[in-house]
């Protein structure tokens, strides 16, 4: 039997999360489950930029572009940092008003966690 790690959210996120169609949160609910039952998806992949261990998971939804990306080596849990629709027109790059904000709640969910 596997030990499947618990699913937890930094409350911005899960707000936003939230907002996102049905149908994408049940796809993306799926990927975060395998990932807490230790294996990756293949909606999951590694978030260039970022240490090991931080991973985004990316759909396309009627023309639109969902986002979620989750941390596995902080504590226990796997955490799920932010989650946002990809707004910007400039290509698959994920906009720098983002990654900025991944990194300001990597770090505040570090130090919480220590």
């Amino acid at each position: 039997m596997r030990n499947t790690r618990r699913i937890s959210w930094v409350k911005a996120a899960r707000k936003d999360f939230e907002e996102f169609p049905e149908d994408v949160q049940g796809v993306m609910l799926n990927a975060l489950t395998i990932a807490a039952e230790g294996s990756k998806s293949d909606k999951a992949k590694p978030f260039k930029g970022f240490e090991g261990g931080v991973f985004e998971i990316a759909l396309q939804y009627r023309g639109d572009a969902f986002r979620v990306l989750y941390a596995v080596k902080i504590g226990t849990d796997v955490w799920v940092i932010h989650a946002f629709q990809k707004k910007a027109k400039s290509g698959i790059k994920t906009p720098q008003m983002e990654i900025d904000l991944i990194r300001e709640r990597l770090k505040r969910l570090k130090e919480a966690l220590q």
